[in-house]
């Protein structure tokens, strides 16, 4: 049985150890699609676990997690570690009295694992705090709206899939607007920009408004302050339908999915966006009807016009569709009455694409055609990264021994040269020592800011630059990931210390035993090569830019 080591037991010992009682226990979670799903006789699987750590003398959570169903007791004990050391507010860092547990063979488990630690650890049959928290959980679940309304799930999905197969990104840029007069469900007119064309993102946003889809577009594009685009994406106004997938190979590297994936590997998302509500990522039944209704229009639209569309052509076309009303009628068939269907116009908006494609401007453009590429083919997938240094007696060494070296005149001071290395298979190290060479060798290795004006996360992005000009992707990194965050302060440090030069350091080894720790012999090549700073290379702040 794994136990813990010296020092954290040690370290854990030093915590203050309050007069308390402390319950702990693992349950499954069901989730609201899963509650409808069980019979009396059905048997479900959890979408996951939940870990609490609960004061009970305090009436308190101390820490939890969710985990999957098959992880192992282990994870209980990593959250009791983190109860223990940092709790959630208010809590403050503590050693319980006594520990008191439902299950027999967690018991035995812990028991093995907290000797040493001067708590008491019980068997007990009830824990009524955490009972009282995980029906309050449950009860959150089990009230929850579905993503779509049940009468309208499968249709809205098989719709989807439909728009799939139609591909409408392949021949309409997000600028490329088309009309769909509904006139129905107090919806007018709704305004589709397709997304995808770029390969970096599938799907349709479906306006409300015109006015609401030019002021995204013209605040995205004026390149605002964080806080300044999340503002401006959840104040749109529309409804949505887009695809994810876990398919995230590329033919050459580059962002974006080269390739589509098949039907079976993309799942659609459909969900409302509201300046007064946010984001909400399910669907009441008048949108469901509605984004139902817009999709099949959609859909006959390209069916019968997508030649039109090939070769960056946008002419105007309209066409008008009988489309049955969800729900009403008997069989949603041809023998539906006029008064459940509805009459819908379909068409292109050529002069508001070309009012969009100007908001863009000239500046843009010429920004763009400045700006380097950057790519994320370079280095390969899974590889083993780590910010360090290189003592200059091992650098001589490896100066003479490497297969490749790139020399430079670097300035030695410090205790050694601050290396980046990258370690993989030697197939795929020979390959990425080969394309360094084919681009000019590396020109330089930077850290540059960056930030997701969506999700509010802010990154630290390791580039490399290459002889060509090109910036090659090689990490990034959270800027409140404490170990990055450590060994970039170093980084600075000691490049400072050498005037400015550091290198890359490509070995082998990556499924072997010298994985994270590579021997000199795995060593295969060696580029020396200068550190520039963010403010040096001039792109300023990286952003994910919205796609419409």
């Amino acid at each position: 049985m794994t136990a813990l080591n010296r020092s954290t037991r040690r370290r854990l010992q030093q915590l203050k150890q309050i007069p308390s009682v402390w319950e702990g226990d693992r349950r499954r979670l069901i989730t609201s699609q899963e509650l409808e799903l069980m019979k009396p006789d059905a048997s479900v699987a959890p979408e996951g676990d939940c870990i609490l750590w609960v004061d009970g003398s305090q009436g308190m959570v101390r820490a939890m997690d969710v985990v999957t169903p098959e992880t192992g007791p282990e994870a209980v004990v990593r959250t009791l570690i983190r109860a223990m050391e940092h709790p959630h507010n208010p809590g403050m860092p503590a050693r319980p009295k006594k520990i008191v547990v439902r299950d027999r063979e967690l018991q035995f488990f812990l028991r093995g694992v907290l000797q040493d630690l001067d708590i008491t650890l019980d068997y007990v049959p009830e824990l009524p705090l955490i009972d009282e928290i995980f029906r309050g959980l449950q009860d959150a679940i089990s009230t929850r709206p579905p993503q779509l309304p049940p009468e309208y799930a499968e249709d809205l999905l098989g719709k989807a899939y439909e728009i799939w197969q139609d591909a409408p990104w392949e021949v309409l840029a997000d600028h490329e607007i088309i009309s769909i007069e509904l006139n129905h469900w107090d919806v007018g007119t709704l305004y589709a920009s397709v997304m995808g064309m770029l390969g970096m993102e599938y799907g349709i946003l479906f306006y409300r408004s015109l006015d609401s889809l030019k002021q995204f577009r013209q605040r995205a594009i004026s390149q605002e302050s964080l806080e300044q685009m999340q503002e401006a994406f959840l104040g749109q106004d529309c409804l949505f339908v887009t695809f994810e997938t876990d398919n995230d190979d590329a033919e050459d590297g580059m962002m974006g999915l080269r390739q589509l994936p098949s039907s079976d590997e993309v799942e659609p998302v459909f969900g409302n966006l509201h300046p007064l509500e946010g984001l909400r990522s399910f669907l009441y039944n008048e949108e469901a009807a509605t984004l139902l209704v817009t999709l099949e229009a959609m859909h006959r639209f390209m069916r019968q016009h997508r030649q039109k569309f090939h070769n960056d052509a946008f002419p105007p076309v309209s066409s008008r569709y009988r489309i049955p009303i969800p729900g009403a009628g008997s069989d949603g068939g041809d023998n539906q009455n006029e008064t459940d269907q509805l009459s819908i116009k379909v068409a292109t908006l050529p002069d508001l694409a070309n009012e969009l494609l100007d908001m863009e401007g000239d500046d843009e453009d010429e920004l763009d055609l400045n700006l380097p590429a950057v790519r994320d083919d370079l280095v390969p997938e899974n590889s083993f990264l780590s910010l360090g240094m290189v003592p200059w007696e091992v650098l001589e060494m490896l100066r003479s021994g490497a297969e490749y070296y790139q020399p430079m005149d670097v300035t030695q001071a410090g205790d050694g040269l601050p290396v980046i290395m990258i370690q993989t298979s030697r197939p795929k190290a020979k390959t990425l020592i080969q394309e360094l060479q084919g681009a000019g060798g590396l020109q330089s290795i930077c850290f540059n800011p960056g930030e997701d004006p969506f999700e509010g996360d802010r990154y630290d992005i390791g580039l490399f630059q290459t002889g060509n000009g090109d910036l090659h992707l090689f990490g990034e990194f959270g800027e409140d990931d404490p170990t990055h965050v450590a060994a970039r302060k170093k980084w600075d440090q000691r490049c400072k210390k050498t005037k400015g030069y550091c290198g890359l350091i490509v070995a082998k080894g990556l499924t072997g035993a010298a994985r994270g720790n590579p021997q000199f012999k795995d060593m295969l090549a060696l580029f020396e090569t200068r550190a520039l700073s963010a403010k040096d290379l001039g792109l300023g702040t990286l952003q994910l830019r919205a796609v419409f």
